[in-house]
Formats: C-alpha cells, sequence, structure tokens
C-alpha cells in the first residue's frame, strides 16, 4: 500500500514533470515591461507542434495583431523537439496588466506582465549609475573606518555615498539562483527584466547560439533612441566585463569577449573607459587576442573616437572642447586596484604605470559626455571591490571602496552645479564578509591568538589617512579582521598581501586541468607559513575563489527622482526609476 508521503511525493512530481513539459513564454511572469521599450515575445512549444496548432493571444487577441508584426515559427528549432513562436523588436504602446497566454495540443500556458509608463516630461537632464560591484556593507564600514577615522566608537566623518538623501535595500536574486553574478544583475538594473547567471540583456532560452536568445532594449540603447542622451561607460575592469557590458550587450554567455566589443561598436556609447584593450586588437599584433583580424580601436577611431591609453593623455584629450567620443583601454585586462597603483607598484603596475584612478576617469567622462545638448546617462564600475573579494583579498576590496567612494564624491559634486542630475549608487551584489573584531600582533605568534574580538579589539591603528582618504600603511600593528564566511581550502595569515593580489588556491593536478577535468583545489603553498591557520574550504573542493551572496544590498541617492528609492524593492525597480526619471515612456 502507497504511504500518504509517497502519495504526495507522487503528485507533486507529477505536477513539476507538467510544468516542465509546458509552454515557456519570454518575456517571464511578473515580468515588468516599460511602455515602448522593444523586447522579443518567444514561446517555446515542446513536442514539435505544427505552425497551424499554435495560438499566442495578448488578452485575448492574436498577439501578431496586438503587436503589429508577423509572427515567425520555428519548427524543430535548432534540431530539438520544440517549435518557437517568435515576434522579435516588439513594443506595446498601453500601460497596464497584460495576460499572454500560449496554446497547443489541448495545453495552454499563461504569464502576466505589468506594462508601466512614466510621467510626462523629465525630472532630470542626466542620470548617474554607479555600481560598487560585490559591494557589502562590510567594505563599506571598513572603507569608513579607514579613510574617515573612528575612536569611542564614532565616526570622524562620513563617506560621500553615506550621505545622500534617499536608501533602499535591493534584492539580487536571479531566475535560476538565489545568489546572482554580475552579468544577471547588471541585466536587471539596464533592462527591467530579471534572467540567470551568465547572461546579458536577454533572457535564457532553449537556443543554441548565444547571440539568439530572446532580448530586451536596455537603458542605453532607450536613452538614445528615444532622448537622443549621450552615453558613457567608465570601469577599472575589462570593459567587456559584465557590469560595463550591461548596457550594451544581448549574449547568453558574458565570456563572448569578441563579440561584446562588436556590441560597444555597433551602439557607439559616447565615452568608453576602462582596461580590456586585447580584445581590440586582432591577435599577433600588439598582445591582441581577436581571431577575427578585426582592429576596433581603428574602427572606433574611424567612427570620430578620440582614443587615449594613459591617464596622462586621457586628462589631456577630455579638457578639449572638440572631444565629444572618446575611447580610453588602459590595460590589456582589469585596471590595477587602488592599494597596488598608489602605494605597492605590484601588478601590473610596472608594465602600465599610467593607469588612470576611477576618479580620473568619471571627471574625463563628464567634462565630454556635459558637451551633449540633450543631457547623458553614465554608467560608473568599480569592478576589482568583487575581484578582490573573490581572491580573499579585503585590504585590496576596501582601498578599491575608498576610490569607489571617492568617485561617488566626483559625481555628487557634478550633479550639485544644477540639481539637473540624478545620482545612483549601488553594489549589484553581496559578498559573505563581516568584521568581527582585530588582529594584534603583539597578543601571539598564531592565527588565533592574534584576533581579537569584543572590548579586547579595541580599535586598529592604521595612520592617518592622506588627502584621499587612502592610510599610507596596511601592515600595522593591530589591523581589522574582515573575514569571508565562504571560500575554498587555504591557508590564511590574517595579514596584507604586500607581495601582489591573495592567490589562495592551486590545482592539485595540473595535468588534468589540461584534459578539460577541474582539479581539486589546494592551499596555495606560499601562504601556509608558521603561524597561519589552515582553513579546511566550505565550498565544493574544484573551487577556486570566494564565491557571491544572496544578501541584500544598500543603494543610495540624490538629486531628481531619488525619492523613488525607498524600503526594500527589486533591483528591476532600479531601471524603472530611472525611466521614471528620464521620461522615457513616450
Amino acid at each position: 500500500m502507497t504511504s500518504p508521503v509517497r502519495l504526495v511525493f507522487v503528485i507533486v512530481a507529477l505536477a513539476w514533470s507538467g510544468v516542465a513539459a509546458a509552454q515557456t513564454i519570454y518575456p517571464i511572469d511578473r515580468a515588468q515591461i516599460l511602455r515602448g521599450a522593444k523586447f522579443d515575445l518567444k514561446v517555446e512549444f515542446p513536442g514539435a507542434p505544427t505552425s497551424g496548432d499554435l495560438r499566442v493571444t495578448i488578452n485575448g487577441e492574436d498577439a501578431s495583431k496586438v503587436l503589429g508584426k508577423k509572427a515567425t515559427v520555428v519548427e524543430r528549432e535548432d534540431g530539438a523537439a520544440r517549435t518557437a513562436y517568435w515576434i522579435r523588436d516588439a513594443e506595446l504602446s498601453s500601460s497596464g496588466p497584460v495576460v499572454v497566454e500560449a496554446s497547443a495540443g489541448g495545453s495552454t500556458a499563461s504569464v502576466t506582465w505589468d506594462v508601466f509608463g512614466t510621467p510626462d516630461g523629465r525630472l532630470a537632464r542626466n542620470v548617474i549609475l554607479l555600481v560598487g560591484d560585490g559591494l557589502s556593507i562590510a567594505h563599506r564600514t571598513a572603507a569608513r573606518m579607514l579613510s574617515k577615522g573612528i575612536s569611542q566608537g564614532k565616526y570622524h566623518g562620513e563617506l560621500a555615498m553615506d550621505s545622500m538623501s534617499n536608501m533602499a535595500l535591493v534584492s539580487t536574486s536571479g531566475t535560476d539562483s538565489i545568489v546572482t553574478d554580475s552579468a544577471n544583475s547588471i541585466t536587471a538594473y539596464a533592462t527591467g527584466h530579471k534572467s540567470c547567471v551568465n547572461a546579458l540583456g536577454v533572457y535564457c532560452a532553449s537556443n543554441l547560439a548565444n547571440r539568439q536568445h530572446p532580448q530586451f532594449e536596455t537603458i542605453a540603447e532607450l536613452a538614445k533612441r528615444k532622448l537622443g542622451l549621450a552615453v558613457g561607460i567608465v570601469t577599472d575592469t575589462e570593459i567587456q566585463d559584465a557590469t560595463p557590458s550591461g548596457f550594451v550587450a544581448h549574449t547568453r554567455a558574458r565570456a563572448d569577449y569578441e563579440d561584446i566589443v562588436e556590441m560597444y561598436f555597433n551602439l557607439q556609447p559616447d565615452v568608453v573607459l576602462g582596461g580590456g584593450a586585447q580584445f581590440f586588437r586582432p591577435a599577433g599584433v600588439d598582445r591582441g587576442k581577436r581571431r577575427d583580424g578585426q582592429d576596433y580601436i581603428q574602427k572606433f577611431q574611424n567612427g570620430g573616437y578620440a582614443f587615449v591609453d594613459t591617464a596622462t593623455t586621457l586628462g589631456d584629450v577630455a579638457a578639449r572642447p572638440e572631444t565629444r567620443r572618446l575611447l580610453g583601454l588602459f590595460n590589456d585586462r582589469n585596471i590595477d586596484g587602488a592599494l597596488d597603483r598608489r602605494f605597492l607598484k605590484k601588478g601590473t603596475v610596472a608594465k602600465f604605470p599610467d593607469q588612470p584612478d576611477l576618479t580620473d576617469s568619471v571627471r574625463a567622462a563628464l567634462q565630454v559626455l556635459s558637451r551633449n545638448d540633450q543631457g547623458f546617462l553614465l554608467l560608473v564600475e568599480a569592478g576589482r571591490i568583487d575581484k578582490y573579494s573573490h581572491s580573499l583579498d579585503w585590504e585590496r576590496a576596501v582601498y578599491d571602496t575608498i576610490m569607489f567612494d571617492n568617485a561617488v564624491a566626483v559625481a555628487k559634486e557634478y550633479a550639485a552645479r544644477s540639481n539637473d542630475t540624478l545620482v545612483i549608487v549601488v553594489p549589484d551584489h553581496a559578498h559573505p564578509v563581516s568584521i568581527i573584531g582585530t588582529y594584534d600582533d603583539r597578543k601571539g605568534d598564531e592565527l588565533r591568538e592574534r584576533l581579537q574580538t569584543y572590548a579586547s579589539a579595541g580599535f586598529p591603528n592604521y595612520p592617518a589617512p592622506d588627502e584621499a582618504g587612502y592610510p599610507p600603511r596596511v601592515d600595522v600593528e593591530r589591523r581589522l579582521a574582515m573575514v569571508f564566511a565562504a571560500y575554498p581550502d587555504h591557508c590564511d595569515a590574517g595579514r596584507p598581501h604586500l607581495g601582489g593580489e591573495n592567490v589562495p588556491v592551486v590545482a592539485a593536478d595540473a595535468a588534468g586541468e589540461k584534459t578539460g577535468e577541474k582539479a581539486t583545489a589546494v592551499a596555495s603553498p606560499t601562504y601556509c607559513a608558521p603561524g597561519a591557520a589552515r582553513k579546511i574550504g566550505n565550498l565544493p573542493i574544484t573551487a577556486r575563489s570566494g564565491v557571491h551572496a544572496a544578501d541584500d544590498v544598500l543603494l543610495t541617492a540624490d538629486g531628481p527622482g531619488a525619492d523613488a528609492f525607498r524600503g526594500r524593492v527589486d533591483n528591476t525597480y532600479v531601471f524603472r526609476a530611472i525611466a521614471r526619471a528620464l521620461g522615457l515612456a513616450k
């Protein structure tokens, strides 16, 4: 006799299998769609029914009639047992709830969309979106301690991102996971649509080709098409990395760097500043990596862009009144962080000695973008906060948080001149990191002897910061104990990595890596010196680095339209607030 528990399990399993076999509709259920924004409607019908057996309706009417476009039906799409129904570049002209139904062979699936408009007119002439990649509360707290100082439990100043008029908690989960990555999270900010890990500007459908998944228009595309705004993208990572690419890219795979450079060229943002020069150059030429033989630096120059590759030339060229389009690439890969560039001279500083600070790039971008009479949209990313957190190198991450806050100050100073600029400061996701006390070298040799908590922790004794907010030394006697909650096997000395960025693990079997099998990761012996603690990882044994967290992140905002942010919001709401401020639903 079947037990009640087993019967419930069978019923649930059958229900799940029914859902899996039903039609899949994109955009997905509860999607929020800006009135007049372009998107692809796709329905995937399992079992490859013929076109005559399909029916897709919007609020009860034929979808192609409502959208004013003929549908394309692809039987056995990509050779699979499914039929695809497509209407590309669709848009909806009326606000309100929309019910989409798709039927075939007696099976019906439906989703409901919220089509929203914006108030008449524009609240803001310009929008500056500053994204601290991976920026968590602990990063902010540590940056405030180091750059402003703390005594008797009180700080001696506020970060620029602290003192803003509006604040909200932002939830960041994606369609496929409670923990997102930077591609999916910037997609939510840039388009108002949730997607899945590794996807930029597309829903994750069943298509084989990365660029064939259903797309939706980005805020940058909308701003240029509808308002004629100038668009700027500034980062300290490779310009093709996930966050900066969120304004321009439509691909299922964020690693498609060559394609993403092409997408930059297709959209032609007015200012593009960051690293990643190797994917602009053809392979075999000046450290280039492009396999298609294209020289995109030359293509951009032929398109009227001034090109710079040093901080010195950046300032000079941006100051010229005739500069209206600017491409700056300052490293083959990521730009070195503040701690390495300013103090330790590690990383690739010897190879690229004249890299700009993020504040330099923001000032240059604002100079150029402000020459557009229609206003501008600027994305600024401090991307190495995330990268250094992945490598469990909190000092480098916090120095870059200080740099990011300095860039926020530059944006706020610009906005204060005319009160027509919305400034939004927001992480894209969190890292599981916390400050739990201090490490005091006077207390012993072993890590756990040096770790002090509560009253015994006291306060760190970093020297007074310089004029930019950076203490000139991190290797002081009593340092912050900032720890990560998710990590691979590694050795933790509780000391800063003065010789270069932390590399917590190495492959246990390098030969296995060459066969395509991901080898077990083991603690890097470099850091397993006397006094260090050998930590058994809590991540899968192949993990090479720390991971993101699903924690909500903290958004702050100033300027016209900032009043939209309060309480807890979904990450897709950031797009909606920007669209509202710019009056994009025309």
